[in-house]
C-alpha cells in the first residue's frame, strides 16, 4: 500500500519537486513510535542496512511514492497528533525534503521526532563540513534517536529504541521531559491485511503473526 499522489511519469505532466520525500508509508495516529499521539512517515531507502532491521523492506530506493513536503506537512497538520516522527528507511538520506517537513511541522507548533542509523557525530561533522540539508533537519528535530541497530545489543528497557548502543538526543527542551512504553500496533484492513508498526523482538513478533500476512514499520 503506498499514500499520497501516484507519482507522475517523468516524460509527461508535471514532475516532482525537487525536495520530494520519497515515502513508503504514513500513518495518520500511532501511539507506539515516540511520545503521545503522533504521526509517523517512514521513508524509502536505507544505505546502512543493519542486520536483524526490522524494516529490510526499505533498504532498496525503488518503491514508494514521491511526496511533496508542503503536502506532507499538510497530512499531519490536519491528522491533529502533537507532532511527526521520521523514520524508515533512512531519513538523513532524504535531508532536504525531510528537513522542509520538519520545518514545517515545528511552524506549526507541534514536534518533530527523528530516528536514524547515523551516529550523532557523523551527522554533526557532515553539517559542519557544509551539508546543508543535513544540518537543516538537526536543526528542526527536537527527539533524535541516532546508532545503527545492534542485535546482539537489544535494547528491552528503554522505549522507542531497538538496542542498547542507541542515543536519546533532546536537540530542544520541547520532548526533554516526556517518556512512554514500548508498544506494538498491529491493524487489521477489511481485505484482511496486516501492518504492524513499533518495537518487538523478532521471535515475540513472528510468534504473534504466524500465518499472516503482513508489512512491518519500525
Amino acid at each position: 500500500m503506498s499514500d499520497g499522489p501516484p507519482e507522475t511519469d517523468p516524460g509527461a505532466g508535471p514532475r516532482p519537486a525537487p525536495d520530494a520525500v520519497r515515502v513508503a508509508r504514513f500513518l495518520d495516529r500511532t501511539t507506539a513510535e515516540g511520545p503521545g499521539e503522533r504521526s509517523a512517515i517512514w521513508v524509502q531507502g536505507c544505505t546502512i542496512r543493519c542486520a536483524g532491521c526490522f524494516n529490510p523492506h526499505l533498504f532498496g530506493t525503488r518503491g514508494g511514492t514521491l511526496i511533496d513536503p508542503a503536502d506532507l506537512v499538510a497530512r499531519v497538520t490536519e491528522a491533529g497528533t502533537s507532532g511527526v516522527t521520521l523514520l524508515g528507511g533512512e531519513p538523513f538520506e532524504q535531508p532536504a525534503g525531510l528537513a522542509a517537513v520538519a520545518a514545517g511541522i515545528q511552524a506549526a507548533g507541534l514536534t518533530v521526532m527523528t530516528f536514524t542509523g547515523y551516529e550523532h557525530a557523523v551527522l554533526r561533522t557532515r553539517a559542519s563540513d557544509g551539508d546543508r540539508a543535513v544540518a537543516a533537519l538537526l536543526d528542526h528535530t527536537d527527539l533524535l534517536v541516532a546508532g545503527p541497530f545492534r542485535q546482539d545489543l537489544v535494547d528491552r528497557e528503554r522505549p522507542w529504541l531497538g538496542s542498547t548502543n542507541q542515543e536519546f538526543l533532546h536537540l530542544t527542551d520541547r520532548l526533554r521531559n516526556v517518556s512512554g512504553p514500548d508498544r506494538l500496533e498491529v491493524t487489521v484492513t477489511a481485505s484482511g491485511d496486516v501492518s504492524v508498526n513499533g518495537w518487538a523482538d523478532t521471535d515475540a513478533l513472528d510468534a504473534l503473526l504466524a500465518g499472516l500476512p503482513t508489512r512491518r514499520g519500525r
